[in-house]
């Protein structure tokens, strides 16, 4: 869809024709045409600053139409000089309203304000010029290059600034856990040696008690299985002694 103008001798005609049938009145009149489609702009990427002093580079597009094919005549001639003007207009309203928003507003919670207010500003603006700006979007925000590496580097330092504090403190829980863990072995060790001691007095109590008991049931029966142990312990077989007969070992030999 088109409008048109007519130039007469160089200078606009004072009206706009629609799509139609229309005359001119040859080598003195010559027709300019003007598409009244909405069309898109997408501006090159440009860097701003925001308030907290952070570079941001931003792609950003537009959808404008043209509704004073005259006025746009008059101002700015062709749709190359439109979109220079828009591209100004644009960047200036775009850059002003990143300055006062901090870079973490401008890529996350400002960013549909930043965009309604920008909108309406340009808008205003190129009125003027007899365009309607529909809307004004940003595509893509990106950092510098050199805030690129500057962050990774940070980031990077973050990284492993948390590594060997996790490690730190892996080591110091591994001692931790083996230091209990020796405290525990103590314990344990000691109290089966405490359990053991306690054991073996209680056999060997009981034992007493048993040796105790059979001697008072039957005297001179633990008192030659006495002798026999201390016969046992005295001679082995290699043994030669010489006793006289009163000797106290011999006497329940008679």
């Amino acid at each position: 869809m088109e409008t048109a103008i007519v130039l007469q001798l160089g200078e606009p005609k004072d009206e706009v024709y629609k799509p139609g049938l229309h005359f001119k009145i040859p080598f003195i009149q010559k027709v300019v045409y003007f598409d009244a489609r909405v069309l898109d702009y997408e501006a090159s990427s440009r860097e701003a600053f925001t308030v907290d002093k952070k570079a941001i580079v931003l792609d950003n597009y537009a959808r404008w139409r043209i509704t004073d094919p005259l006025q746009f005549y008059r101002t700015m001639r062709t749709m190359v000089g439109a979109q220079a003007r828009l591209d100004d207009v644009v960047y200036s309203q775009l850059r002003a309203m990143v300055g006062g928003y901090t870079l973490s507003e401008v890529v996350s919670t400002q960013r549909a304000a930043i965009m309604t207010e920008v909108t309406e500003k340009v808008k205003d603006i190129m009125k003027h010029f007899g365009v309607e700006v529909l809307d004004v979007r940003i595509k893509r925000t990106d950092l510098p290059p050199e805030n690129l590496r500057a962050i990774f580097g940070r980031m990077r330092a973050e990284r492993e600034r948390q590594a060997k504090q996790y490690r730190s403190e892996g080591e110091e829980e591994s001692t931790r856990i083996r230091s209990d863990a020796d405290r525990q072995k103590a314990i344990i060790l000691a109290d089966a040696a405490r359990d053991s001691q306690i054991i073996r007095g209680d056999a060997d109590a009981r034992a007493a008690q048993i040796y105790a008991d059979a001697y008072n049931k039957n005297k001179d029966f633990y008192a030659f299985q006495r002798w026999l142990e201390a016969m046992r312990v005295s001679f082995d077989e290699n043994s030669k002694m010489v006793l006289s007969s009163p000797d106290a070992l011999l006497k329940r030999l008679k």
